[in-house]
């Protein structure tokens, strides 16, 4: 057995091992549905929902893809004129430290008042939320260029858009696909947050409605669900970052296999 296949094994054991821990505790403890359901119950309920679940899904899926392609252009903009840029650094960092230290709770009604409920503010807090990982680690990538590369490509003519394209964002990339795999996490963050708020539709509508009817299952099973689609997305962009930066990846990583 390799090694990447006993990582593999180890990690579908631990998964198996912590439900069927949970399945076993909630019976002998006699522990409430209302409190906490069983993982067969939520899986049940899982199932026998899911033609209801399946548009809440998709809007979920749709705003936070949506939000963290846009947060994903602004913060590669951002990102590479912070790391280019002293004077871009000093005035603009502090300013997005600020921004990024708001709890993003207390945006959702400023755009709930700007745009009305429904599936902008989602998107947009989606966006708001994930830009500023992808600004600091474009901009870090950017700093770490050694000095030697650039001045020797200055000494051949080359102009700083060339050794920004040739050298600069080749050497980012792999901060660039450390960012995307924690921001895509943050991104459901935000669409599911602006989702409980303000919206009547998507898994944190669901989640909410569940909640106040005292459907404790549901409300585990849209957790579930949003933890499977946040692992796909994270392993989509592992499998990306092995395919683009293998030269910057140890052959151990775990995020890639």
């Amino acid at each position: 057995m390799t090694d990447k296949q006993r990582i593999r094994v180890l990690s579908t054991s631990l998964i198996i091992g912590f439900f069927l821990t949970w399945e076993v505790l909630c019976i002998v403890l006699n522990v409430s549905d209302l409190v906490l359901p069983r993982p067969s119950e939520i899986l049940v309920t899982m199932w026998t929902r899911f033609p209801v679940l399946w548009p809440h899904i998709l809007q979920t899926l749709y705003s936070t893809l949506i939000g963290f392609s846009l947060g994903v252009m602004i913060g590669v903009t951002l990102g590479v004129i912070v790391g280019t840029s002293k004077v871009a650094y000093a005035v603009a960092y502090p300013l997005l430290v600020g921004f990024s230290s708001i709890p993003k709770v207390a945006v959702v009604p400023i755009f709930v008042l700007w745009f009305g409920s429904g599936t902008t503010p989602a998107i947009l807090t989606a966006m708001v939320i994930c830009v500023f990982p992808i600004v600091v680690n474009i901009a870090t990538g950017l700093a770490t260029t050694e000095p030697e590369l650039e001045d020797v490509l200055k000494t051949l003519g080359a102009s700083k858009s060339e050794i920004l394209w040739n050298v600069g964002l080749p050497r980012a990339m792999p901060y660039f696909f450390a960012s995307l795999k924690v921001a895509i996490t943050l991104a459901f963050v935000g669409a599911v947050l602006s989702e409980t708020v303000a919206s009547n539709m998507g898994i944190g509508n669901v989640m909410m409605t569940a909640s106040s009817n005292f459907q404790v299952s549901l409300v585990f099973a849209g957790l579930i669900i949003l933890a499977l689609m946040g692992v796909a997305l994270y392993a989509l962009f592992s499998w990306l970052e092995a395919r683009v930066t293998g030269w910057a990846t140890r052959g151990n990583d775990i995020a890639i296999t």
